[in-house]
């Protein structure tokens, strides 16, 4: 499959483009042994938003690993937003606590993390539609990740803290890659393009990941690793989750887009794979530094194409929009759809290298069609998508 532009013209669901993976750089004539989690199951393990997307499949695969889970949320006499995390301790060897805890409040962790060798701190806001990019984005981003490493550095216990990043700490427009060496995207590049007023969430995410870099940096006892996934896709495991990634489906699958989608390319992946990552990040003895988490490339049709596949009724896009439409019209359907974020992200290529996850976590990736079938199964189980 070559790597230039796709440019559909009728629904068609084409073979995925695999993430760019460099080659091996063990030789060939050694075996390759591939990083195994080494669990400790005698010191608690905190989860920051433990009610969130991805948080909940973290918390199945500590739960399963047989560790206590301290999980930190805004309300932990709330029975049915935790319905779903009892019964994966039900069903578990792990057992799990749920602490009370404020992103904005200074010591607010405290308690949630003592005795804690690993912190994985999940908690951050994901949505593109904001009154206020400063109150609603940059401040919890950055100042929650302040907060929790400050706790972090009171707590003698912590060795090592991970912290949820993004693809979106990366880049900012898909135009970015071009500017990347060789055009792909690695964990030595940084999102320089986002602002408060141009996509603010990646702006938010890539300061929020600056400053834990930052404060681990100014101390030497416990060691930093991100994780920085591209678009999280698959299913919950609450009824109804509030990721961005289920309202892009939800609106696909309603037939919000039905007269077409735009060009627009980006890195998906499987939320179970992120999840895997995050307990990897956090167990693997030399896992270390950045990590890009990425399954395929696709784009806005390529999405629809595997939601057609699995429910042929939905009134999913079967066009791409030509990008003088989409420029035409954008600005007018949807603020997120501003000239400048038209012009840097349709019709661009997105590459990026997965290599150092899958060689030094030990990753491996789910295909996105399933994600996604999966994802609006269970939408459409919750009335969230008419039709099913």
């Amino acid at each position: 499959m070559h790597w230039g532009m796709r440019r559909h013209s009728r629904l068609t669901f084409m073979p995925k483009r695999a993430a760019i993976a460099s080659p091996n750089p063990v030789n060939c004539q050694k075996v390759h042994i591939m990083p195994t989690p080494m669990f400790d199951t005698e010191n608690p393990v905190l989860v920051t938003g433990a009610t969130g997307y991805v948080a909940g499949w973290v918390i199945k695969g500590l739960l399963d690993a047989g560790l206590t889970v301290h999980a930190t949320v805004r309300d932990p006499d709330d029975g049915a937003k935790l319905a779903h995390l009892e019964k994966l301790a039900t069903d578990s060897p792990g057992t799990i606590r749920y602490f009370k805890a404020d992103l904005l409040q200074s010591g607010a962790f405290d308690d949630a993390m003592a005795g804690c060798r690993v912190v994985l701190h999940t908690a951050s806001p994901f949505t593109t539609s904001v009154a206020d990019p400063q109150r609603d984005l940059v401040d919890p981003a950055v100042g929650g990740t302040r907060n929790v490493l400050a706790s972090a550095n009171r707590t003698d216990s912590v060795g090592r803290v991970v912290v949820t990043s993004s693809c979106a700490a990366i880049y900012g427009d898909s135009a970015d890659c071009a500017n990347a060496p060789g055009g792909v995207l690695t964990e030595e590049v940084w999102n320089t393009s986002a602002s408060l007023t141009h996509n603010p969430y990646s702006y938010s995410k890539t300061m929020a990941e600056r400053a834990a870099w930052e404060m681990a940096g100014e101390q030497d006892r416990w060691q930093l690793v991100t994780v920085n996934p591209s678009l999280v896709l698959g299913p919950g495991l609450a009824r109804t989750q509030t990721s961005e990634s289920f309202n892009i489906i939800r609106q696909m699958a309603n037939g919000m887009m039905r007269t077409g989608a735009p060009n627009i390319e980006f890195g998906t992946v499987d939320v179970r794979d992120v999840a895997d990552a995050h307990v990897r990040a956090a167990y693997v003895p030399d896992a270390q530094g950045r990590n890009i988490v990425n399954a395929e490339t696709n784009a806005l049709l390529d999405l629809a194409a595997m939601i057609h596949e699995a429910y042929p009724s939905l009134p999913v896009p079967r066009n791409t929009l030509p990008k003088w439409m989409v420029w035409m019209v954008g600005p007018f359907l949807s603020r997120d759809l501003s000239r400048r974020f038209i012009e840097r992200n349709v019709d661009h290529d997105w590459r990026a290298d997965n290599s150092k996850g899958i060689r030094e976590l030990g990753i491996s990736y789910r295909p996105i069609n399933t994600a996604v079938a999966e994802m609006v199964a269970q939408m459409g189980e919750s009335g969230q998508i008419r039709g099913l």
